[in-house]
């Protein structure tokens, strides 16, 4: 299936009310958080290294997902408010996305965190090579440098 990744600056598109929605029907709270975080104009995605992009398939947005700055590590960045919507699940949209911010983030940090949530969104952080960070456990980190170069991505990426 075909993507498109943008980069979201200016404003949340208008689409993200759908992903919002199935995100909560899911017992997900973090699309909401993000939206209201930058109306709020407390979380925007604006800091060195920091970006926000939306994975569309046609007109329709089909995931969203950001790296911010990581408080807890030095040098580091974080997965952050990265939902990809159930019908477009297992369809490469996801990997798309996460292999793309994975991408921007190599000119900025040496280690990417995430805290997945669920078993299932640790499994797909652990196939594109993260691994438990020891403190926590809850933390999965990856080493910029270990990122295959056969993971880089292909494809369209423009700024919305």
């Amino acid at each position: 299936m075909l993507a498109d990744i943008r980069v979201i600056r200016d404003r949340l598109p208008r689409e993200i009310a759908d992903l919002e929605s199935e995100a909560r029907r899911e017992g997900h709270f973090h699309i909401t958080r993000l939206i209201d975080e930058w109306s709020a104009g407390d979380l925007r995605f604006e800091r060195h290294g920091e970006i926000l992009l939306g994975a569309y398939v046609g007109e329709a947005l089909a995931g969203i997902g950001g790296v911010t700055v990581e408080p807890a590590l030095s040098q580091a960045l974080r997965m952050r408010r990265f939902y990809v919507s159930p019908e477009m699940r297992r369809h490469g949209i996801g990997r798309l996305l996460a292999l793309a911010l994975l991408n921007h983030t190599r000119d900025f940090c040496s280690v990417v965190t995430v805290h997945p949530g669920n078993p299932g969104a640790a499994k797909f952080w652990e196939a594109l090579g993260f691994r438990p960070h020891a403190p926590d456990g809850d933390t999965l980190c990856l080493e910029i440098a270990r990122i295959p170069s056969g993971r880089a991505v292909s494809g369209s990426l423009s700024t919305f």
